[in-house]
Protein backbone atom coordinates (compact mmCIF):
# COMPACT_ATOMS: atom_id res chain seq x y z
CA UNK A 1 0.00 0.00 0.00
CA UNK A 2 1.63 3.22 -1.56
CA UNK A 3 -1.14 5.79 0.19
CA UNK A 4 -4.23 5.80 2.83
CA UNK A 5 -6.92 8.15 3.80
CA UNK A 6 -7.63 9.44 7.02
CA UNK A 7 -9.89 12.30 8.27
CA UNK A 8 -8.45 15.39 8.92
CA UNK A 9 -9.42 16.90 12.27
CA UNK A 10 -12.61 16.15 14.53
CA UNK A 11 -15.79 16.98 13.85
CA UNK A 12 -19.93 16.83 15.13
CA UNK A 13 -22.94 16.75 13.19
CA UNK A 14 -26.69 16.76 13.93
CA UNK A 15 -29.61 15.44 11.30
CA UNK A 16 -33.08 14.57 12.40
CA UNK A 17 -35.15 11.94 10.66
CA UNK A 18 -38.59 11.31 11.94
CA UNK A 19 -38.03 13.48 15.05
CA UNK A 20 -34.85 11.16 15.71
CA UNK A 21 -31.59 13.18 16.72
CA UNK A 22 -28.69 11.33 15.09
CA UNK A 23 -25.16 12.90 16.57
CA UNK A 24 -22.23 11.88 14.17
CA UNK A 25 -18.46 12.65 15.05
CA UNK A 26 -15.50 11.94 13.30
CA UNK A 27 -12.18 11.50 15.10
CA UNK A 28 -8.34 9.73 13.83
CA UNK A 29 -7.46 7.53 16.47
CA UNK A 30 -4.55 4.64 15.80
CA UNK A 31 -4.73 2.97 18.78
CA UNK A 32 -7.74 1.10 20.13
CA UNK A 33 -6.46 2.46 23.37
CA UNK A 34 -7.49 6.23 21.52
CA UNK A 35 -10.47 4.61 20.34
CA UNK A 36 -11.89 3.68 23.94
CA UNK A 37 -11.17 6.80 25.41
CA UNK A 38 -13.06 8.85 22.36
CA UNK A 39 -16.00 6.76 23.26
CA UNK A 40 -16.08 6.73 26.96
CA UNK A 41 -16.11 10.47 26.60
CA UNK A 42 -18.96 10.65 24.22
CA UNK A 43 -20.69 8.31 26.47
CA UNK A 44 -20.33 10.40 29.67
CA UNK A 45 -21.71 13.46 27.50
CA UNK A 46 -24.54 11.80 26.49
CA UNK A 47 -25.22 9.13 28.93
CA UNK A 48 -29.21 10.26 28.37
CA UNK A 49 -29.45 8.97 24.71
CA UNK A 50 -30.69 5.71 23.74
CA UNK A 51 -27.93 4.51 21.84
CA UNK A 52 -23.95 5.55 21.19
CA UNK A 53 -23.21 3.67 18.28
CA UNK A 54 -19.53 3.28 16.48
CA UNK A 55 -17.33 1.52 13.90
CA UNK A 56 -13.70 2.20 13.55
CA UNK A 57 -10.85 0.98 11.99
CA UNK A 58 -7.19 1.03 12.66
CA UNK A 59 -3.77 0.77 10.35
CA UNK A 60 -3.21 0.84 6.88
CA UNK A 61 -4.32 -1.93 5.89
CA UNK A 62 -7.09 -1.83 8.30
CA UNK A 63 -5.62 -4.62 10.85
CA UNK A 64 -8.25 -3.89 13.46
CA UNK A 65 -11.91 -3.05 13.01
CA UNK A 66 -14.72 -3.19 15.70
CA UNK A 67 -18.38 -2.00 15.01
CA UNK A 68 -21.06 -1.82 18.08
CA UNK A 69 -24.99 -1.37 17.19
CA UNK A 70 -25.06 -0.65 21.14
CA UNK A 71 -28.81 -2.11 21.63
CA UNK A 72 -29.82 -1.53 17.69
CA UNK A 73 -31.16 -3.92 15.95
CA UNK A 74 -28.16 -6.18 14.98
CA UNK A 75 -26.38 -5.40 11.54
CA UNK A 76 -28.83 -1.47 11.71
CA UNK A 77 -25.85 1.19 13.02
CA UNK A 78 -22.49 -0.39 13.95
CA UNK A 79 -22.14 -2.20 10.38
CA UNK A 80 -23.69 1.18 8.44
CA UNK A 81 -21.18 2.75 9.69
CA UNK A 82 -18.58 0.55 9.13
CA UNK A 83 -19.31 0.37 5.64
CA UNK A 84 -19.26 4.15 5.25
CA UNK A 85 -14.95 3.97 6.47
CA UNK A 86 -14.55 1.27 4.00
CA UNK A 87 -16.46 2.61 0.86
CA UNK A 88 -14.19 5.94 1.76
CA UNK A 89 -11.06 3.69 2.02
CA UNK A 90 -10.94 5.19 5.38
CA UNK A 91 -7.76 4.17 7.95
CA UNK A 92 -7.27 5.48 11.34
CA UNK A 93 -10.69 6.77 11.97
CA UNK A 94 -13.45 6.27 14.82
CA UNK A 95 -17.01 7.65 13.34
CA UNK A 96 -19.76 7.40 16.92
CA UNK A 97 -23.29 8.26 16.21
CA UNK A 98 -25.66 8.99 18.76
CA UNK A 99 -29.08 8.84 18.79
CA UNK A 100 -31.97 10.46 21.05
CA UNK A 101 -35.03 8.24 20.04
CA UNK A 102 -37.90 10.79 18.80
CA UNK A 103 -40.76 8.18 19.25
CA UNK A 104 -41.06 7.33 15.95
CA UNK A 105 -39.55 3.45 14.31
CA UNK A 106 -38.07 3.74 11.29
CA UNK A 107 -37.60 -0.05 10.87
CA UNK A 108 -34.62 -2.07 10.33
CA UNK A 109 -33.59 -0.36 6.59
CA UNK A 110 -34.53 3.11 7.94
CA UNK A 111 -32.07 2.51 11.15
CA UNK A 112 -29.06 1.02 8.48
CA UNK A 113 -29.63 3.98 6.24
CA UNK A 114 -30.19 7.09 8.80
CA UNK A 115 -26.63 5.48 10.62
CA UNK A 116 -25.19 6.04 7.13
CA UNK A 117 -25.80 8.90 6.30
CA UNK A 118 -25.27 10.18 9.82
CA UNK A 119 -21.45 9.00 9.32
CA UNK A 120 -21.33 10.03 6.12
CA UNK A 121 -21.99 13.35 7.30
CA UNK A 122 -19.21 13.16 10.19
CA UNK A 123 -16.94 12.28 7.86
CA UNK A 124 -17.44 15.05 5.26
CA UNK A 125 -17.26 17.54 8.04
CA UNK A 126 -13.90 16.25 9.05
CA UNK A 127 -12.50 16.76 5.77
CA UNK A 128 -10.10 13.54 4.47
CA UNK A 129 -6.64 13.85 4.02
CA UNK A 130 -4.02 11.22 2.18
CA UNK A 131 -1.28 9.64 4.31
CA UNK A 132 2.40 8.26 2.56
CA UNK A 133 5.13 6.33 3.71
CA UNK A 134 8.40 8.41 4.56
CA UNK A 135 11.58 6.82 5.87
CA UNK A 136 13.56 9.30 8.02
CA UNK A 137 17.05 10.14 6.72
CA UNK A 138 19.80 11.62 8.98
CA UNK A 139 22.19 13.57 7.40
CA UNK A 140 25.29 15.17 8.67
CA UNK A 141 27.81 17.04 6.16
CA UNK A 142 30.17 19.61 6.32
CA UNK A 143 29.21 23.47 5.68
CA UNK A 144 30.30 24.13 2.53
CA UNK A 145 28.20 21.40 0.68
CA UNK A 146 24.90 22.31 2.76
CA UNK A 147 23.75 24.97 0.27
CA UNK A 148 24.07 22.71 -3.18
CA UNK A 149 22.35 20.16 -0.81
CA UNK A 150 19.67 22.43 0.50
CA UNK A 151 18.81 22.99 -3.37
CA UNK A 152 18.72 19.28 -3.82
CA UNK A 153 16.20 19.05 -1.39
CA UNK A 154 14.28 21.71 -2.22
CA UNK A 155 13.87 20.98 -5.33
CA UNK A 156 12.20 17.74 -4.48
CA UNK A 157 9.76 19.10 -1.77
CA UNK A 158 10.57 16.51 0.64
CA UNK A 159 9.42 17.67 4.10
CA UNK A 160 12.74 18.25 6.67
CA UNK A 161 12.85 19.84 9.96
CA UNK A 162 14.82 23.04 10.49
CA UNK A 163 18.59 22.10 10.26
CA UNK A 164 21.09 21.80 13.33
CA UNK A 165 24.25 23.83 12.97
CA UNK A 166 27.26 22.53 15.21
CA UNK A 167 30.63 21.32 14.24
CA UNK A 168 28.86 20.57 11.13
CA UNK A 169 25.87 20.44 9.71
CA UNK A 170 22.92 18.17 10.43
CA UNK A 171 19.85 17.49 8.45
CA UNK A 172 16.76 15.63 9.17
CA UNK A 173 14.57 14.44 5.96
CA UNK A 174 11.42 12.33 5.14
CA UNK A 175 12.10 10.50 2.38
CA UNK A 176 9.12 9.13 0.12
CA UNK A 177 9.62 4.94 0.50
CA UNK A 178 11.26 3.86 -2.54
CA UNK A 179 13.31 6.70 -3.27
CA UNK A 180 16.21 6.39 -0.11
CA UNK A 181 18.77 5.79 -2.88
CA UNK A 182 17.46 9.16 -4.94
CA UNK A 183 18.45 11.03 -1.17
CA UNK A 184 21.56 8.97 -1.00
CA UNK A 185 22.65 9.78 -4.83
CA UNK A 186 21.65 13.58 -4.26
CA UNK A 187 23.95 13.77 -0.59
CA UNK A 188 26.63 12.30 -2.21
CA UNK A 189 26.87 14.61 -5.21
CA UNK A 190 26.48 17.47 -3.14
CA UNK A 191 29.03 16.62 -0.80
CA UNK A 192 31.10 14.79 -3.30
CA UNK A 193 31.40 11.38 -0.86
CA UNK A 194 32.03 13.85 2.39
CA UNK A 195 29.00 12.93 4.02
CA UNK A 196 27.39 10.69 6.95
CA UNK A 197 23.76 9.10 6.10
CA UNK A 198 21.50 7.18 8.02
CA UNK A 199 18.44 5.50 7.19
CA UNK A 200 15.92 5.01 9.88
CA UNK A 201 12.62 4.09 10.35
CA UNK A 202 9.50 4.47 8.47
CA UNK A 203 6.64 6.54 9.42
CA UNK A 204 3.27 7.84 7.71
CA UNK A 205 2.99 11.70 6.92
CA UNK A 206 -0.28 13.87 6.11
CA UNK A 207 -0.29 15.01 2.65
CA UNK A 208 -1.78 18.58 2.51
CA UNK A 209 -2.30 20.29 -0.53
CA UNK A 210 -0.23 16.94 -2.25
CA UNK A 211 2.82 18.38 0.08
CA UNK A 212 3.93 16.16 3.36
CA UNK A 213 4.17 17.29 6.47
CA UNK A 214 5.82 16.42 9.42
CA UNK A 215 4.05 16.95 12.87
CA UNK A 216 5.90 18.14 15.84
CA UNK A 217 5.32 14.85 17.55
CA UNK A 218 8.11 13.74 15.25
CA UNK A 219 10.58 16.55 15.47
CA UNK A 220 13.75 15.30 17.47
CA UNK A 221 16.65 16.81 18.86
CA UNK A 222 19.46 16.11 16.36
CA UNK A 223 21.98 16.28 19.22
CA UNK A 224 20.14 13.80 21.42
CA UNK A 225 20.91 10.08 22.20
CA UNK A 226 19.28 8.98 18.64
CA UNK A 227 21.85 10.88 16.47
CA UNK A 228 25.00 9.77 14.60
CA UNK A 229 27.99 8.66 16.60
CA UNK A 230 30.98 10.40 15.72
Amino acid sequence: METYQTVGRQSETEIVIKKSRFIGRAARVSTEEEAAAFLEAIRRKHWDAAHNCYAYTIGPHSEIQRSSDDGEPAGTAGRPILEVLHHMNLRDTLVVVTRYFGGVLLGAGGLARAYGHAASEAVRAAGILRRRPHVRVRIRLPYPAFGKLEHHLAQRGWPREEPVFAEDVRLTVYVPRGREHECQSAAADATAGQVDIRFEEEVWLDEVDGTARVPSSLSEDFSGSNSPEG
